[in-house]
């Protein structure tokens, strides 16, 4: 009983957020847009004719503001576990990003160019053991950061998120030695009572490995 309360009030608060009814007001597939819109707003990560790779991507709300950002000059490669319709201007590879295959597909697809731009806004299916999320997201996060180093061109940039907890501090000095710049950003998009943060790595300069 006690769940089910739960869960009601999480759907309450869900269809009455201002983001998720603005998200459909304007035909984005998440609320999630919102908060990489408001991060480019302020970093101007996405511009005409670079090349994204989206990790995560579904339901497709960061894919869609970058392929409305880089334009038809511009590309953008989406995946993820859970199988989407791709946003129109997006390439999607169905797969699981810790399998080294996916890996491979996408480096395949982006070829010898490499990546001006990676982003990830993966987060693992939620257990409820706080210590064991954690740690999944975590791993996420590290495998996202692996695959921006070697993807990313010289000078290229990441964004993904973390939840604070257990190994935050240690995937940031991991940001730090990768990227000649980290900062982190919490977009008023982010729910209030949620843990999750973004960091901003610009200037990818080390490719020899994690």
């Amino acid at each position: 009983m006690a769940k089910n309360k739960t869960s009601k009030a999480w759907m309450h608060q869900h269809v009455t957020d201002a983001y998720v009814q603005r998200a459909k007001r304007e035909g984005y597939r998440s609320r999630a847009a919102y908060k990489l819109l408001e991060i480019d707003g302020k970093d101007r990560l996405l511009k005409p004719g670079i090349t994204v790779v989206d990790l995560g991507a579904a339901p497709g709300g960061w894919s869609q503001v970058a392929a409305d950002m880089v334009g038809p000059r511009g590309r953008v490669l989406a995946v993820d576990v859970v199988e989407m319709p791709a946003p129109p201007g997006v390439e999607f590879v169905q797969g699981d990003f810790r399998d080294n295959a996916v890996v491979s597909e996408l480096m395949e697809r982006l070829g010898g160019a490499g990546a001006d731009l990676v982003i990830s806004d993966m987060a693992p299916n939620l257990s409820g053991v706080g210590e064991a999320d954690q740690a999944r997201s975590i791993e996420l996060a590290e495998l996202a950061m692996e695959f921006a180093v070697r993807a990313l061109k010289p000078g290229g940039r990441f964004l993904v998120k973390v939840f604070h907890g257990a190994g935050f501090e240690d995937f940031l000095k991991g940001m730090r030695r990768h990227f000649a710049r980290v900062v982190v950003r919490k977009p008023g998009a982010s729910r209030g009572r949620s843990s999750e943060t973004y960091l901003l790595g610009a200037g990818v300069r080390a490719m020899d490995g994690i």
